[in-house]
């Protein structure tokens, strides 16, 4: 057994020989073939297509009884694949350590609209218990007619289907199929098979009936990472690999014009890939790949890319035309409001770009043999990346296995799709199962980017001090430059350094919050990319996509109009909240942290550190929560110290509460780390924050030493995303406390100690 053959690349067909199985896909709404019996009871002996409308799709049930689960989509270190195992084993009635779930392979799962959107639970999830649900009820007719029992008289317990009345009436999941599939079209209604799920024969359990869901169940997959027993996608080897690694140019925009092969020929083995503007070596020898992308003597056209001075990106952002403006709410008659306004309050606020900077550059491996490519890589979405994969190098999609193995890190569209499509360029043209590995400085330096932007706020106050009017307006770079994954060659930069067409998306977003103010507009324009092809500053998704910045301003900016009211913070946010669970999280946060009314700043302190607390809260759609900061400001070092958090957090149905507990944290761990450090920095020639000394994130002894937690339960609503609901309001907390430890206002991020102490000067 070579090492990469693991549980993650399951095979059917190897399960079915060596222990005969049946996969049984799980949807909302199954149709029967007519030509069965007994309403899709009747097993079929061939597998059925891999496809979203096959019950064979998403689980099988394999001789020995367990449960195996298939789900396209991948976790980002969440627990989620624990949380997707007691959705499935609830709605089944198996117990938990009788599942088995695989995920991310484009082999064993269909696709399920990949892990970004905070959509494992919301949507994945919610298929994969329809599914079980309606898996269930099939099962339970099957063992109705082999038992001569109606179905409304059997009861399932822990995968025996058994008569209520004499449990010694049963018959096995595992005895009742056989090894052999379900014949179940389902019928799905949407992208991704995402159902509408229109009231079908199956229904779910009453979440008071759960005795799975809710259980604070622990993850299996910590022990191996932490003892290295798992494999991460740089681990992966393959018989005839050979190592691979990428050059860039020191100018963006400039492109090879010649290469002088002979300055790399005293290394074994060593070839280079040229085509247009893509440029890499392989060697057989990971460290001889190394020497030769060092070492290749290569003459670069000139080029001067159009980006502005790091002290004007600001200015560039307000002067730059718009491309696309979108409006979102839109209440009332905003600009005559303001016209008869009292009193007027604006602010503008500043987000840099930031880099994914994951703790490893990223790393693939392609394979490309007899027709058929295998890649092993780290993304976030294996569906998406199969098909960027199928285009690039021109083979049939089906022809393409995509195997997610845990990476150094996700969320968003980090480096990872771009390393699959270089990995599998160099492996077509040398014939040889290539392993690419970023380096660092091309893993921070050349990732896409979070956009840049400004924020522009304004409220108008009648006579009485109330805020009659609220005017929201983003600008800045497209969040979508770059799509959110590598399904097309333009997204990538072997694509783009290759000369494909381009079509540079646009979007932004608007703030999530229900101030009930009488007259309210939110908007976006973007701007153009300042360079449109293969650029370091080119932009797309990171975690809760501009979330952060948004809320960066608006709830900084909601602050900053209490303080001129002098009002307090949550008085204030509970005067103008209109949803009820927005109104909860909101006193449920205050509460856990012993929030004292009064007005912010603080008015009795002195010396060098100071202290502050401050609050935001945010809606990510369906998802609530709100987040109190309390931090420790040095003034004459202008470091910053978020010491306590106290999160409210509100995701309907909680699933497990220890992994929710998790995400939470490690939301805003990160968020601080955005809030206080991180900041891409370039000059006219290509960025130059390329690695952990020139773009530092937050360090171990800078973390939280508390971070209070209050999960609200809604077992009667559906479940929502809780990958990055707690990111969102982290930033705009932190900056509120600021202000109430110093008085000053700080509206340009990241609070660095260079800018905070230049604020506070």
């Amino acid at each position: 057994m070579t090492k990469h053959e693991k549980p993650a690349s399951f095979s059917r067909r190897a399960l079915l020989k060596a222990g005969g199985a049946l996969v049984v896909t799980i949807g909302a709404r199954a149709a029967i073939d007519p030509a069965h019996a007994t309403d899709g009871a009747t097993a079929a002996t061939t597998k059925p297509p891999l496809t979203p409308d096959q019950l064979s799709s998403y689980i099988a049930v394999n001789a020995d009884g367990t449960v195996c689960a298939y789900f396209g989509k991948m976790d980002m270190g969440q627990g989620l694949s624990v949380a997707i195992r007691q959705m499935v084993a609830e709605e089944l009635d198996v117990p938990f350590d009788r599942t088995r779930i695989y995920i991310g392979d484009t082999d064993t799962s269909v696709n399920q609209g990949g892990a970004s959107g905070s959509t494992g639970i919301q949507d994945g999830g919610k298929q994969m218990r329809m599914a079980a649900a309606e898996a269930r009820r099939i099962l339970v007719e099957m063992a109705a007619d082999k038992l001569g029992l109606p179905a409304d008289q059997l009861t399932v317990t822990n995968g025996v289907v058994h008569a209520t009345s004499d449990a010694t009436k049963n018959v096995s999941y595992a005895e009742l199929i056989g090894g052999k599939f379900f014949n179940v079209h389902l019928d799905w209604n949407g992208k991704y098979g995402n159902p509408l799920y229109a009231p079908g024969k199956a229904k779910p359990k009453n979440p008071k009936d759960y005795a799975i869901v809710g259980q604070p169940l622990p993850r299996d997959d910590i022990a191996p990472k932490v003892f290295a027993q798992a494999d991460f996608a740089m681990d992966i080897k393959v018989p005839g690999m050979v190592h691979g690694r990428m050059i860039r140019p020191a100018i963006a925009s400039a492109v090879p014009v010649k290469v002088d092969e002979s300055s790399i020929a005293d290394i074994p083995n060593a070839k280079v890939v040229w085509d247009k503007g893509f440029l890499g070596v392989v060697a057989d020898k990971e460290w001889d790949a190394i020497k030769a992308a060092k070492q290749l003597k290569v003459e670069w056209s000139n080029a001067s890319p159009p980006f502005p001075d790091q002290a004007t990106l600001y200015d560039h952002i307000r002067q730059a035309p718009t491309r696309k403006r979108e409006v979102g709410k839109q209440t009332g008659n905003v600009d005559e409001t303001f016209k008869t306004a009292a009193r007027v309050i604006e602010a503008e606020y500043e987000w840099p770009f930031q880099s994914h900077a994951r703790m490893g550059p990223g790393c693939a491996l392609v394979e490309i043999k007899d027709g058929h490519v295998t890649c092993w890589t780290g993304t976030q979405k294996a569906h998406f990346v199969q098909t960027g994969l199928a285009s690039i190098l021109q083979v049939p999609q089906d022809n393409v296995h995509v195997i997610w193995t845990t990476g150094p890190g996700s969320y968003g569209r980090s480096d990872a799709d771009d390393c699959v499509a270089d990995a599998a360029v160099l492996a077509k043209t040398v014939g040889k199962p290539v392993r690419l590995q970023y380096m660092r400085d091309q893993g921070t330096g050349w990732d896409p980017k979070a956009p840049a932007s400004i924020h522009r706020v304004r409220a108008a106050l009648d006579a009485s001090g109330n805020v009659v009017a609220y005017d929201f307006l983003s600008k800045g770079f497209s969040r979508i430059d770059v799509d959110t994954n590598g399904s097309q060659p333009k997204d990538t930069l072997a694509g783009q350094t290759m000369g494909v067409a381009l079509k540079s998306g646009d979007g932004f977003g608007f703030p999530g919050d229900s101030y009930g103010f009488a007259n309210k507009r939110t908007a976006w324009e973007t701007i153009a990319p300042l360079l449109d092809r293969a650029s370091p500053l080119r932009s797309a998704h990171m975690r809760d996509p501009v979330g952060p910045q948004i809320h960066f301003a608006s709830e900084s900016f909601i602050d900053e109009v209490a303080a001129a009211l002098n009002m307090d913070p949550v008085a204030f946010r509970l005067r103008y909240a209109r949803d009820p669970r927005d109104i909860a999280v909101i006193k449920a946060a205050a509460e856990k942290a012993g929030w004292q009314t009064r007005p912010s700043p603080r008015k009795d302190q002195s010396g060098d550190t100071v202290a502050g607390r401050g609050i935001a809260y945010a809606q990510r759609g369906p998802t609530r929560v709100a987040v109190i900061a309390e931090v420790e400001v040095d003034r004459s070092t202008g470091r910053i110290w978020a010491r306590k958090f106290f999160v409210a957090h509100d995701c309907g149905l909680i699933i497990n509460p220890n992994g929710l507990h998790h995400a939470i944290e490690n939301n805003v761990v990160q968020a601080t780390s955005r809030t206080l450090w991180e900041e891409v920095k370039f000059n006219n020639k290509t960025v130059t924050s390329v690695d952990w000394r020139t773009y530092p994130i937050l360090e171990m002894p800078e973390a939280p030493e508390q971070v209070d937690i209050v999960m609200i339960d809604h077992p009667e609503i559906a479940p929502s995303g809780a990958g990055e609901a707690a990111s969102r309001p982290v930033p705009a907390a932190i900056t509120n406390a600021v202000f109430d430890a110093t008085g000053v206002r700080i509206r340009r991020a990241p609070l660095s100690p260079a800018n905070v102490k230049s604020s506070l000067s």
